[in-house]
């Protein structure tokens, strides 16, 4: 995948093979903080949020957004309700409300209770400050009226801009502020400007309930107050609170569920109500004798060694060991499969007692387990300080085209060259699937183009090699017999078995390898998209140094490293002017490419251009980098183009007992190369190793 890319040092090189056995090559993830691990109730860290799988260094990761609405709603258009009879003509009575019969909201001791609509009033006056605040109250004024009027279409495109906020608590609190006093609008951040509109979702319920329903669901929904519930007024039409259950399971089913419970309504007649409350995720409730206890997720961390071995295959064996699915293991990197390598996981619904059980089985697969202990949440993707490497090079020799007798100075004077001037941060082979028929990105890029049973095809390319899981392949291809591939597939070849029995209910077509996709955990869908990602940015590096080599030039892109985390990624990303060209305000090193995504900016000089034309060649020249059916949003990100090794260490020790070294000259093929270094997150050994000697693995 690297053969022909561009180097940024200059020296020769030399020779020598890697990987001549898995004991050739140890990686050693450098361990998270530890307080990640404590089995502790502190609720600050169960608060995890997902981290995309291209993120090169915890500095460019792209900040948690900030709310965009309430969770769950869409911005569809209003509905009438499809002859569903309106509040106005249910069962007498009823359009009104029985606060004693049903209330509206419950609290639980300890809870904050809902600010008063004259509370957020002198909130906004103080955020946003009269004058402003007193625009914002029109700007609501107006968009009701408007919505009043039948006939008005301008009105769901309406927006105010609140100006930009830069403080990042004072945001959140008008963002909260605004949702309180005004249910019917949704707040935006757009560059750090607060843009307010109305809320489609709140003018579609209203066609069900009444105004004063519909806007107390929306604080409700808005507060997120644990164990509180919220209740309809009675409603004695079945069909109508059938309605009314579908509207919340569809926009808001995966944050809530309904259920209907007998109250007393009007004249003591008994009626029906629905009931709201959050669904449960990382916690649950039972009750005992004491009242309420909280009941917390069971989470056991361990070191995962493992040899020859995909992180993802050894995740499938050791699924399959303990019961449970793949997707109940976190971790926060993907490591080499001809390698040793050391990783610290997490697994969800196991026991340290249970994960110790199975230690005698895994050892056979090429695997052992470590320091088990418990923990209080799951890993993250990216959520690692970087790998340390202890690498093997043998066989030493010079370049065929090298007329030079030192090798020892051919090998002094690359360390020392890349260990000031750092290498070409690409992606390695590793991340495309080193010596298959169909590489990752491939199967990447049908994904991106919607084209499910091409990539479905393309995952089941078998290798050439007689074996149960390609021949599995193979008989699969050849008979589209998802049903009888099942069977010949072994138990731990997890994601194929899971697309398949899909493919076995819903058939080879596009609607059931879609289907088959979504089988798949979300993070080993997104890999095989982010592969694609990845190919075309190492093509962009290799690109942006053969026409412009290490000198900053106009259009580049340099990232600040700004602490100020209210500023958005993209605010940190600055396009280098012709002056600062000119001035050499900038380093190599401070330049990036982006990731291609929906969110980020091209440099504007030839690079630019490039990505264009590059994406145009696959197809993707309209590509939203979101596929819909399969849940894959891919924001993008911007990686550096060059990367530095640290703590970077070697010797050259002979391969026979009793060889010396001589000061001078080393014989080839008499001596091995011994060096550790480390990387930092998502940074490639082989790469650097390449960058060291010149060749490509």
């Amino acid at each position: 995948m690297l053969r022909s890319f561009s180097y940024v040092t200059d020296h020769t090189g030399f020779c020598g093979t890697v990987k001549n056995s898995p004991s050739d090559f140890i990686v050693t993830e450098i361990e998270v903080p530890e307080h990640l691990f404590r089995d502790t109730h502190d609720e600050s860290l169960q608060k995890t949020s997902a981290v995309p799988l291209e993120q090169s260094s915890p500095y460019l990761q792209q900040p948690k957004k900030l709310r965009r609405e309430p969770p769950g709603l869409c911005a569809e258009g209003c509905g009438g309700g499809g002859g569903v009879p309106r509040p106005s003509e249910r069962d007498p009575g009823q359009a009104g409300g029985n606060s004693s019969a049903s209330p509206n909201k419950k609290h639980h001791e300890g809870e904050p209770e809902l600010k008063s609509g004259l509370e957020e009033a002198s909130i906004l006056d103080s955020l946003l400050g009269k004058p402003i605040s007193e625009l914002l109250d029109k700007f609501a004024c107006d968009l009701k009226d408007a919505w009043d009027l039948e006939n008005n279409a301008d009105a769901a495109s309406r927006e105010f801009s609140l100006g930009p906020i830069l403080d990042k608590k004072n945001r959140a609190d008008l963002h909260s502020a605004v949702r309180q006093k005004f249910p019917f609008l949704v707040t935006i951040t757009k560059d750090n400007a607060m843009i307010v509109k109305g809320n489609a979702d709140y003018r579609e319920l209203c066609q069900l309930v009444t105004e004063k329903e519909t806007s107390d669901f929306f604080k409700f929904l808005d507060a997120k107050l644990e164990n509180s519930t919220f209740s309809f007024e009675p409603d004695g039409n079945k069909d109508h609170r059938k309605v009314v259950h579908h509207f919340i399971n569809r926009k808001f089913g995966k944050l809530l569920e309904t259920k209907s419970f007998t109250v007393t309504g009007i004249n003591d007649q008994p009626s029906m109500s629905i009931m709201v409350r959050f669904r449960e995720k990382s916690w649950s409730r039972k009750r005992s004798a004491g009242g309420f206890q909280e009941k917390q997720d069971l989470y056991t961390a361990f070191t995962l060694q493992k040899e020859n071995l995909e992180t993802l295959e050894a995740i499938g064996f050791l699924a399959a060991e303990l019961g449970v699915l793949p997707s109940d293991f976190s971790y926060t990197g993907i490591k080499d499969k001809k390698a040793i390598t050391y990783q610290p996981m997490v697994v969800k619904k196991v026991t340290p007692e249970r994960l110790k059980e199975i230690g005698s089985k895994i050892e056979r697969k090429g695997m052992r387990i470590h320091n088990i202990h418990s923990a209080c949440q799951h890993l993250r993707l990216g959520q690692l300080k970087g790998n340390h490497f202890d690498i093997i090079v043998r066989d030493l020799k010079h370049h065929s085209h090298d007329s030079s007798a030192d090798l020892r100075e051919r090998i002094y004077e690359a360390m020392e060259n890349v260990e000031t001037k750092g290498f070409v941060n690409y992606y390695g082979p590793q991340r495309f699937g080193q010596g298959q028929n169909v590489q990752t990105d491939q199967i990447g890029l049908a994904l991106l183009n919607e084209q499910m049973v091409k990539a479905v095809k393309l995952f089941f390319t078998p290798e050439d090699t007689d074996d149960p899981v390609n021949n599995a392949k193979r008989y699969f291809l050849q008979t589209e017999d998802a049903k009888g591939a099942l069977v010949m597939l072994p138990e731990f070849k997890v994601r194929e078995k899971m697309l398949l029995r899909a493919l076995n209910r819903y058939g080879v077509n596009h609607e059931g390898c879609t289907k088959g996709w979504l089988n798949i955990p979300h993070a080993m869908r997104i890999f095989y998209v982010h592969a694609y990602c990845s190919k075309i940015w190492n093509e962009a590096a290799s690109y942006r140094l053969k026409i412009y080599g290490s000198k900053v030039v106009e259009g580049d892109l340099v990232f600040s490293e700004e602490n100020d985390k209210s500023i958005s990624l993209n605010g940190k990303v600055h396009i280098v002017t012709a002056p600062e060209e000119s001035a050499k305000k900038y380093s190599i090193n401070q330049v990036v490419l982006p990731m291609v995504g929906h969110s980020i900016k091209y440099p504007s000089n030839k690079v630019g251009q490039w990505y264009h034309e590059r994406l145009s060649k696959d197809e993707l020249q309209m590509c939203k980098f979101r596929v819909s059916p399969l849940q894959l949003n891919i924001p993008g990100c911007y990686r550096p183009i060059l990367k530095n090794v640290q703590n970077l260490s070697y010797f050259l020790e002979g391969s026979e007992k009793g060889i010396e070294i001589e000061d001078n000259h080393l014989s080839e093929s008499k001596v091995s190369l011994h060096v550790s270094f480390d990387l930092d997150p998502s940074c490639y050994a082989t790469v650097c190793l390449r960058e060291i000697m010149k060749c490509d693995f």
